[in-house]
C-alpha cells in the first residue's frame, strides 16, 4: 500500500523525535558517572573506607565538601570552557577525567590524596554536567508541547539511574571483600561502570549541536529580589548532602546489612527518576516558591524517618520520599526563575544558584560530621540536616512574586545541581 507524502513526513519527523531521544539517553550516562558514581556513591565506600583508614566523621564529611568545593570551581568555570573549546569537546574531556578520577582514588590511602581526587572529580563533574545540560537545551528548543521537559527529565534523572547502578553493585562487591581492600576495589568497579559509559556518550554527542552563543549586555540580574529563594536554596544544599553522604553509614551503624543497603540505595535511586517527573505538574500549579517549598517539607519528612525507626519499612518509606523529591527542588527552583525573569537574566541568574547550592554542599558534610563526633552520634547531625531543610521550606514561602512575561520566552532552562 503506498503513503501519502503527508504520510512520509509524519514518519520522517517520528524518526527524528526517536533519535533526539536516544541521543538524550546516551548524554544522560554522563550525569550517571559524574552524580551517581563519582558524587553520590562516596557513601556506599565510606563505612569501610573509615574503618580501613581510620577516619573520624570531619574527615568523611571533609571528603565530601572537597567534591563539592571542586563542584563551585567547575561551575565558576564551566561557561568559560565552554566558549573557548567547544560544548562537546568540554563535556567529553571532563567526563574522560571525572572517570580516570574514580579509578586513581583507589590507588592511594593517603588522605590528601584522597581529598585531591575527590575535588578533582567535583571540578569535572561539574563541568561535564552543566555542558551536557547546554547540549540537551539544544536538543530540545526545537521541540514541540512538553517535548523539551521531558528530554530534560531524561537527562537529569541520569543522576538516578547512576544512583541505582551503584546501589546494585557496590554494597554487593563489598559483602564478599575483606575490608582492607574492598573499598579499593569499590572504586575501580565505579571506575569501570564509568569506561562501559564512555563509548555510548561519546556517540550520542555526534547527535548534537553546538549552543549558540550566550549574549554579553545586560548580565546584571535583579538578585536583591530573590534574597529568600537564593537562601533556601543554599539551605537545602546544605541539609541534603548531609543525608547522602552519611544515610548509609547511620543505616550500618544500625545494623543494617548489605542486602538492606542494595535495596535503600536502589530505591532511592528509582525514586529520583520517578520524581523528576512526577513533581512537574504539582510546580506548575502551585504560585510563587510554593511548589519549591512542598517539596522541601517532603525532602524533610523524608530525612527525618530513620531517626524516628531504624526498622527496614521505615527506612524504604525515607528512600522513597526523600530520593523522590530532591532532584525536583532543581526543577522547582529553576520554574520560579524562568516565571519571574526575562530570558537575558537566566544565565547569571542560573550562576548564581549554582555558586550559593555549592557553598551549601561545602558546609553540610563537615558541619554534619562535626555535629555527630559527639556521644549522639549521626543522629544528632542528620537531624540538623533536616532542621535545615525545614526552614529552607519555610523561608521558600517568603519569596514573593516578580512577574515579567518575557520570562515564558524559552521554557528548556534548568539549574544545575
Amino acid at each position: 500500500m503506498s503513503t501519502s507524502p503527508t504520510d512520509q513526513i509524519r514518519s520522517g519527523n517520528g524518526g527524528a523525535r526517536d533519535r533526539t531521544t536516544a541521543t538524550v539517553l546516551g548524554l544522560a550516562l554522563g550525569p550517571a558517572v559524574v552524580l551517581g558514581l563519582a558524587r553520590f556513591a562516596y557513601a556506599l565506600l565510606l563505612p569501610s573506607m573509615r574503618t580501613e583508614l581510620s577516619w573520624s566523621l570531619s574527615t568523611a564529611g571533609a571528603m565530601n565538601s572537597a567534591n563539592a568545593m571542586g563542584y563551585l570551581v567547575g561551575a565558576l568555570f564551566s561557561a568559560s570552557l565552554a566558549r573557548r573549546f567547544g560544548t562537546r569537546r568540554s563535556f567529553l574531556t571532563a567526563l574522560n577525567i571525572t572517570v580516570v578520577s574514580l579509578l586513581l582514588t583507589a590507588t592511594s590511602g593517603d588522605t590528601t590524596i584522597l581529598l585531591l581526587l575527590r575535588a578533582l572529580a567535583g571540578i569535572t563533574g561539574a563541568i561535564a554536567f552543566i555542558t551536557g545540560a547546554g547540549l540537551v537545551a539544544q536538543l530540545a528548543a526545537g521541540q514541540i508541547a512538553h517535548k523539551p521537559a521531558l528530554l530534560l527529565g531524561i537527562y537529569f534523572a541520569g543522576g538516578g539511574a547512576g544512583i541505582v547502578i551503584s546501589g546494585l553493585s557496590i554494597p554487593v562487591l563489598l559483602a564478599y571483600l575483606p575490608p582492607t581492600t574492598g573499598w579499593r576495589w569499590g572504586w575501580i568497579l565505579l571506575g569501570l561502570i564509568g569506561i562501559a559509559a564512555l563509548i555510548p556518550t561519546w556517540l550520542a554527542t555526534r547527535g548534537t549541536s553546538e549552543p549558540p552563543p550566550q549574549p554579553h549586555h545586560d548580565r546584571h540580574w535583579p538578585a536583591r529580589q530573590f534574597v529568600p529563594m537564593l537562601s533556601s536554596y543554599g539551605l537545602f544544599g546544605v541539609g541534603y548532602i548531609a543525608y547522602m553522604t552519611f544515610i548509609v553509614a547511620f543505616l550500618h551503624n544500625g545494623g543494617a546489612g548489605a542486602t538492606e543497603i542494595v535495596f535503600f540505595w536502589g530505591l532511592l535511586g528509582a525514586s529520583s527518576i520517578i520524581g523528576a517527573f512526577f513533581w512537574v505538574r504539582p510546580i506548575s500549579a502551585l504560585a510563587r516558591a510554593r511548589g519549591l517549598a512542598v517539596i522541601l517539607a517532603t525532602l524533610a519528612v523524608g530525612a527525618i524517618l530513620p531517626l524516628i525507626s531504624r526498622s527496614l519499612p521505615i527506612a524504604m518509606a525515607s528512600a522513597v520520599l526523600f530520593g523522590g523529591s530532591f532532584l525536583a527542588v532543581v526543577t522547582a527552583v529553576t520554574s520560579v526563575a524562568r516565571r519571574s525573569l526575562p530570558q537575558h537574566h537566566w544565565t547569571p541568574a542560573i550562576a548564581t544558584l549554582t555558586v550559593v547550592f555549592a557553598v551549601g554542599q561545602i558546609i553540610g558534610p563537615v558541619l554534619t560530621g562535626a555535629i555527630s563526633e559527639g556521644s549522639s552520634g549521626l543522629g544528632l547531625g542528620l537531624g540538623v540536616s533536616a532542621g535545615l531543610l525545614i526552614i529552607a521550606g519555610l523561608v521558600a514561602l517568603a519569596q514573593r512574586p516578580v512577574d515579567n512575561s518575557q520570562s515564558r520566552q524559552n521554557p528548556t532552562a534548568r539549574v544545575e545541581p
